[in-house]
């Protein structure tokens, strides 16, 4: 059986046409965030909320709140070779006690899958398809930071939410990525992690050959 075969009538089309067709002229691009906690968490760059969702996710009626402007976009990667990545995406300008409130109801995020997405957006800023996925993370922790003001300026926050690529959430050592202290911690006569520094720099260490 050739390989052809194998994959049968799957279409590589990810993109709908009409998509790639408007994007091919002037056109507006809307920027979608998608947080599966519960209640989940729905935001696109944009103003007005508008109805949209990623399709065989989000069910009909799912409506994205609008974010605002989007400023200083993170760039995403993948999971290569076991390393990910982290980024962090946030709004800025809330009120101290808007951010409390919001902390303080926020349900469990750790863990919860993160899909970033676009679809162009028609005259009227309406989707023009169902959301295309473009990203999938791993939601890590949130934080909140503020910034100094002066004269009669008003005290504004962060919130940040810090998402990985891969399931690694970086709040505590994965047992994979442990180094040989950590794992002598446990088996002080074992020298199975000896080398791993040594393989992290690319170096191929001699093994030991056992008779």
């Amino acid at each position: 059986m050739a390989w052809q075969d194998l994959i049968g009538s799957y279409s590589v089309d990810y993109v709908p046409q009409a998509l790639l067709d408007a994007m091919a002229e002037s056109h507006i691009l809307g920027i979608f965030f998608r947080l599966e906690t519960d209640p989940g968490l729905h935001i696109w760059a944009g103003v007005n909320d508008i109805p949209a969702g990623f399709d065989s996710i989000d069910p009909d009626g799912t409506v994205y709140l609008g974010g605002g402007r989007l400023l200083n976009v993170p760039s995403l990667e993948v999971l290569v070779n076991g390393q990910s990545s982290s980024v962090e995406f946030g709004i800025s300008g809330i009120d101290p006690s808007t951010a409390q409130n919001v902390l303080d109801e926020m349900p469990d995020v750790r863990g919860k899958d993160v899909k970033i997405g676009f679809t162009t957006l028609d005259e009227h800023y309406q989707p023009m398809s169902n959301i295309v996925a473009l990203w999938t993370g791993t939601a890590s922790h949130p934080s909140e930071a503020s910034h100094p003001v002066t004269g009669g300026e008003d005290k504004k926050i962060d919130l940040s939410l810090a998402v990985v690529s891969g399931t690694n959430t970086r709040s505590r050592p994965s047992q994979v990525l442990w180094t040989p202290s950590h794992h002598k911690a446990f088996y002080p006569d074992d020298e199975f992690c000896s080398n791993v520094a040594r393989l992290g720099r690319g170096v191929s260490p001699a093994w030991p050959v056992y008779d």
